[in-house]
């Protein structure tokens, strides 16, 4: 397909392009950038008062398939995904069977393979996410996955979590760190803190999270491996990634658009739709977590997409199951929350959303220049809608952000040329 995107603000930080101009698309390649192009195409879009940007990647999606598709499928995941302005998403291994095999990521690519967006998957670092045994991380790199991670919980068994930064050091792996102090979070449901108590629920300290970014941080240093914290949700989880970036070891970090809007203040009742993974923290702690973004401390917004089937979350606080739904509402509570508010620019923006999430895989994506592929987002900035998951494409509905009014609205998803989705 052939497309002409004219006269759109096209930003894309890794072309160090931002500015009013037209782009050509043809054979699924960005074939020209610049001012009045003159061409015949099969689609125009007129891109007036819009954002052209490269397709947002997220390096923390849970897809459910397979053995959990009453949640979520890899193709209503996909299509959330691209209605969210996602052009790659990275599939966290902790579906039934884990993956941790060969055979299992081959199985998932080949599912994928009609998706309406890249989905590369992740391993786990120890088979079944047992946290005893090592899976079989150089096979499953020559199957194609892009990360290891034992997303959901943590290896707790340093020696054994080292000797996988060794194999993911050696691979070219980065390793994905889900940071939770297994002895210490105990039965932990929110944040400890008022809301916990006042709902009679174990809380879970800042200590949980900390303890283990220390761990993973000092193992990255020894083994030289590349490390992504997930989920940061402390204002020290900030502090240690900034100390490990002076000392120039190479860990990068994520922060999900719940973290940096919603503190445990907001929890309405005893509503699970506030309830995730890390918790929501305190005021200071989300402070932390902004400041960190704007000043490039913290490298990636990520979305931690957790869907659930309604049953599960209408159990009490205390037994539901951890996380919500992010990839529809992203881009919009980023723009409302950091790039409105004056913390974030739009070409921060794009450098957490598409080029920083790239760099920390090692990929060519996350740019719109000419000669790359055409994984194109355009937006509307200004745009004002209230957030309704009766519209949503996933299969999860679990969000606290429904009847929610934001700023900002994902127009077109270009996917290697082809256009996946229309507002």
């Amino acid at each position: 397909m052939t497309i002409l995107i004219k006269n759109g603000r096209i930003i894309d930080p890794m072309s160090n392009r931002d500015e009013v101009a037209d782009l050509y698309v043809e054979d699924g390649i960005v074939s020209q950038v610049g001012k009045e192009i003159e061409r015949e195409a099969e689609r125009i879009i007129d891109a007036t008062d819009l954002l052209v940007m490269p397709g947002f990647i997220d390096l923390h999606v849970h897809l459910r398939e397979p053995g959990l598709e009453h949640k979520e499928t890899i193709e209503t995941g996909a299509m959330a995904a691209a209605r969210g302005g996602f052009t790659t998403i990275c599939a966290m291994p902790n579906t039934k069977p884990v993956v941790d095999s060969r055979e299992v990521v081959e199985d998932i690519y080949k599912r994928a393979e009609k998706a309406k967006c890249h989905v590369l998957q992740v391993g786990a670092v120890t088979k079944g996410q047992m946290g005893a045994e090592l899976a079989d991380i150089r096979e499953m790199k020559q199957a194609g996955i892009c990360a290891i991670s034992e997303d959901g919980k943590s290896v707790m068994d340093s020696k054994l979590y080292k000797e996988a930064m060794v194999i993911a050091k050696e691979e070219k792996l980065p390793v994905f760190a889900h940071c939770e102090d297994k002895n210490l979070v105990g039965k932990g449901a929110l944040n400890a803190g008022k809301k916990a108590e006042e709902l009679g629920v174990e809380g879970i300290t800042n200590a949980v999270e900390d303890i283990i970014t220390a761990r993973d941080i000092l193992l990255s240093k020894e083994t030289g491996a590349r490390l992504h914290l997930c989920h940061c949700s402390t204002a020290d989880s900030v502090r240690m990634v900034e100390e490990a970036k002076k000392e120039g070891l190479l860990v990068t970090a994520e922060v999900c658009p719940h973290h940096f809007t919603l503190t445990e203040d907001d929890i309405e009742g005893s509503d699970t739709n506030y309830k995730m993974n890390p918790p929501l923290r305190s005021k200071a702690d989300k402070e932390a977590l902004i400041e960190g973004l704007k000043n490039n401390i913290m490298d990636v917004i990520s979305t931690d997409h957790a869907p659930h089937h309604a049953d599960e979350k209408a159990k009490p606080m205390a037994e539901a199951p951890f996380g919500i739904v992010g990839l529809e509402t992203a881009y919009a509570l980023t723009n409302s929350e950091l790039v409105e508010k004056g913390y974030l620019s739009q070409k921060q923006l794009v450098e957490k959303m598409s080029a920083n999430p790239a760099k920390v895989l090692g990929m060519d994506k996350g740019c719109i220049g000419e000669g790359k592929v055409a994984d194109i987002v355009i937006t509307n900035p200004k745009e004002e809608y209230v957030i309704d998951v009766n519209e949503f494409a996933s299969k999860g509905k679990n969000t606290p952000f429904n009847g929610r009014k934001v700023t900002g609205k994902v127009k077109y998803t270009i996917l290697a040329g082809e256009l996946v989705y229309e507002a």
